[in-house]
């Protein structure tokens, strides 16, 4: 999957990962390879990858929207 992280100022994150995890508004979540076409909220938390080589890479906000449609993940945060 690719995946974008933009916060206002600029770019957090971009390339390919193998699993997201999430703080939704309602709950946390995870994305993995051809998950459904989602749009939602996120809430101050922690997004964690695992990117291509295994490593994990973790990203405080305070904030956001994320959309994932055809394995292209897109996060716009604020807090970060």
């Amino acid at each position: 999957m690719f995946i974008e992280i933009i916060a206002p100022e600029k770019q957090l994150y971009s390339g390919e990962v193998n699993l997201v995890q999430l703080p939704g508004e309602k709950s946390s979540f995870e994305l993995l390879r051809n998950h459904a076409h989602i749009i939602s909220t996120l809430k101050k938390g922690i997004i964690r990858l695992i990117d291509k080589e295994g490593k994990e890479l973790t990203f405080p906000v305070d904030g956001g929207v994320i959309e994932n449609q055809n394995n292209t993940i897109v996060i716009l945060v604020t807090g970060q």
